[in-house]
Parts: structure tokens; C-alpha cells; sequence
């Protein structure tokens, strides 16, 4: 049986692939998907079903030169809970660099994932992203 650990490790294979449809498989169909951060000082941020999440990164996608390298720094499991600290790397087309550094917590149930919350430097997202 593979662990919730391994699971949070190939969430972040698949989006430093840009697999984004592999990305989406391996959440339940009522997932959710936490952008933390005030949607009026950061448009990207709020809650996201799969629907949305597909849009939100099929757009970052677009935008980026060879796609986000995600690297994950740490974890830690207990339960249904999974902890990642995690960077990123990635070119945009504009060439902007963002360099993010992330605390994911991952909530799983039967295998897949539930429920991800995203906390990240905000004012380095809106500077690369809109500003």
C-alpha cells in the first residue's frame, strides 16, 4: 500500500511535469484546493474545486517558460494529514522569475487527496504574477 507521504511526493512530481490531468486524478471528485492569501490584493487566491483548479493551472502553465519546478523540503504524516514544505522554481514568458516557498497541508481520504491548503509569500506571488 503506498503511504500518504509517497502520495504528497507524486502530487509534486506531476505538477513540476505540468501533468496536469494526472495532477487532477489524484484528487476525490469533491476535492478542494486552499490558495491562501485576500482575493482582492491576490486574484489567485480563494478555494478551488477540481473545475477551477484545472483552469487556475492550465493559466500559470501558460505563462511559464519551461513549467514550475516543485521541491519539497520537508514532510511530515500523521493520520490523514500530510505537512510539506515545498519551493518552486519556475520563468515566465515575461521573464519574471517565481522562486515561492510553500506550506502545504494535505488532508487524504481512501488513497486520494481531499483537500490541500496552500500558504505561500503572497507579496512575491503578486509581484511576479501581476505586478
Amino acid at each position: 500500500m503506498v503511504s500518504n507521504k509517497e502520495i504528497a511526493g507524486q502530487l509534486f512530481e506531476r505538477l513540476s511535469a505540468g501533468d496536469i490531468p494526472g495532477t487532477l486524478a489524484m484528487l476525490t471528485d469533491d476535492a478542494t484546493w486552499l490558495a491562501a492569501g485576500r482575493r482582492e490584493l491576490l486574484p489567485a487566491a480563494g478555494t478551488y474545486d477540481k473545475r477551477r483548479l484545472e483552469k487556475l493551472f492550465r493559466a500559470m502553465l501558460g505563462q511559464l517558460k519551461s513549467g514550475l519546478r516543485m521541491t519539497v523540503k520537508g514532510v511530515i504524516a500523521e493520520g490523514d494529514r500530510v505537512a510539506v514544505e515545498a519551493e518552486s522554481y519556475g520563468e515566465l514568458a515575461n521573464g519574471r522569475v517565481y522562486n515561492q516557498h510553500y506550506h502545504f497541508l494535505i488532508e487524504f481520504r481512501d488513497g486520494k487527496i481531499s483537500a490541500v491548503r496552500e500558504y505561500l509569500d503572497t507579496q512575491h506571488a503578486h509581484a511576479v504574477w501581476y505586478g
